[in-house]
């Protein structure tokens, strides 16, 4: 007898597919292929080899090689201090969250809630908050700081701002992990005197530890993709201090009057190596934590 064919996958799996193809899988394909090309965007492309890599990486004279450093140096600090915070404030709200049953839902959703903005609306909302001239934490607080214009605040605000837009995704992850962790397990460590820190740190942390990976990657690749905050609350001032890569990466392709898309492409590359570099040993540490 003739299996029957079952076409219902193929109807909830190919419009993802499809857009996976169109604006993932093969814009990659041609970035690779324009980074090792010299290409204004109108023009035929010249292939060059690895000559954008190594203007980009070995030229100390080249303004690309001065960007790149720059750019990747922001992003690394950025990075550094945004990732570990959009993973430990998550987690400890929604342990506050998970010992209060009854408001769990009423803030879970204010706390989501900034995620669902558009990154041009966070930009203008804080923008407008931070203001030197007429913002209301000026008015309000008395505080005559210029918070996007000097640093350290500069970062401090892009901080802020990214940590008040991003929680509320990772926040969810934890809750609902957290939800799911033994309560038999739970109750016979309370009842072998155990406190809630050692329940946190020997019962519920070691449970929810996949979820820590998921959230913990994904985190940095986002963090490591910044572009918005910058660009439009600070425009990568003051002194190129908080210009970080995918900006220049943006700038070269798109900003000039003449297009280098083959250094940007290059750069794009590059980013990307670091990002699988450092996701790498960030999965491989926290495997090894588990043993």
């Amino acid at each position: 007898m003739k299996k029957r064919l079952n076409g219902w996958p193929i109807v909830f799996i190919g419009p993802h597919m499809l857009l996976f193809l169109l604006f993932f899988l093969v814009p990659a394909v041609i970035g690779i292929y324009v980074s090792f090309t010299e290409w204004d965007l109108f023009s035929t492309p010249i292939f060059v080899g690895f000559d954008n890599f190594q203007t980009i990486l070995f030229d100390q004279d080249s303004l690309y090689h001065t960007q790149f450093f720059n750019g990747m140096k922001n992003t690394l600090f950025f990075a550094a201090i945004s990732v570990p915070l959009c993973i430990v404030i998550p987690l400890l709200l929604a342990v506050a969250l998970s010992a209060k049953p009854k408001m769990m839902r009423f803030f879970q959703s204010i706390l989501y809630l900034p995620t669902l903005f558009a990154i041009s609306a966070v930009m203008i909302i804080w923008g407008f908050l931070l203001s030197k001239s007429f913002g209301p934490i000026k008015e309000v607080f008395g505080i005559d700081i210029n918070f996007v214009g000097t640093q350290p605040w500069a970062w401090i605000a892009i901080l802020i701002v990214t940590i008040w837009w991003t929680l509320g995704g990772n926040l969810i992850i934890y809750v609902a992990a957290l939800n799911g962790v033994s309560k038999e397990q739970l109750e016979a460590a309370e009842l072998d005197g155990a406190n809630s820190i050692t329940k946190f740190f020997r019962i519920s942390l070691p449970s929810i530890r996949n979820q820590l990976v998921f959230t913990t990657v994904m985190t940095t690749i986002a963090q490591f993709n910044i572009y918005g905050q910058p660009l439009m609350l600070t425009g990568g001032g003051p002194n190129n201090s908080t210009r970080v890569l995918m900006m220049y990466i943006q700038e070269n392709a798109f900003g000039s009057s003449t297009s280098v898309a083959g250094i940007s492409s290059a750069m794009a590359i590059l980013l990307g190596f670091v990002i699988m570099a450092v996701s790498i040993v960030q999965f491989m540490v926290i495997k090894k934590m588990e043993r």
